[in-house]
């Protein structure tokens, strides 16, 4: 049976890339999910209130995050068999390689490491349509399901934030799928982490 879900992405938040790095591993061992990736943005979870929405900025004024989650859109969107590859080494050069991936030379060479023609990306970003996507999966995101961070599962009318301690364990996220489901249980947060 197709267990189907939506995930949230920030391409900075370490737990979104342990949790992402398990659901791709996940899909690539032949797992029988439907995965919804949904872009969010932690830029504009921190605003103060009154403030315009990210999106609605000037690019300079939009926060760093904005750049890469509008061009993980638009590969997801238009070069769909890249998207997983391009996905995961969004993540790893921020997190192994600590590059600056609001640059967009950076997201260039991500692209093209993994196969993609950078110019067309950055084509179909110019066009703005990832950003009006990017503005319409965070408002759905929050006004569905409350969804106030990354990474949150979303299945059906239930949704759950989770912080996997280990990176791309597939285990782990197959244990906390099986209770996501399970709405009588609100929060379980360990006092000590053992790590």
């Amino acid at each position: 049976m197709t267990r189907a879900f939506a995930v949230t992405w920030d391409y900075r938040c370490p737990f979104a890339r342990n949790a992402h790095e398990a659901v791709v591993s996940g899909l690539r061992a032949g797992n029988d999910w439907e995965v919804r990736f949904m872009a969010f943005s932690l830029d504009q979870t921190h605003l103060g209130e009154g403030e315009p929405p990210v999106w609605e900025r000037p690019p300079g004024e939009r926060g760093s995050g904005l750049l890469a989650l509008t061009w993980g859109i638009a590969v997801r969107d238009n070069f769909r068999e890249h998207f997983l590859d391009f996905h995961l080494a969004t993540f790893a050069a921020r997190f192994d390689h600590g590059r600056k991936i609001a640059d967009e030379p950076v997201l260039r060479d991500v692209a093209d490491d993994v196969g993609l023609d950078p110019d067309a990306v950055a084509e179909r970003v110019s066009t703005g349509k990832p950003l009006l996507t990017l503005a319409a999966e965070h408002t759905e995101a929050v006004r569905g399901w409350d969804v106030f961070g990354v990474p949150t599962f979303i299945s059906g009318d239930e949704a759950a934030f989770a912080r996997f301690m280990e990176r791309g364990r597939v285990d782990d996220l197959e244990r906390f799928l099986e209770l996501l489901d399970w709405a009588r249980l609100n929060e379980m947060k360990r006092t000590r982490i053992p790590n």
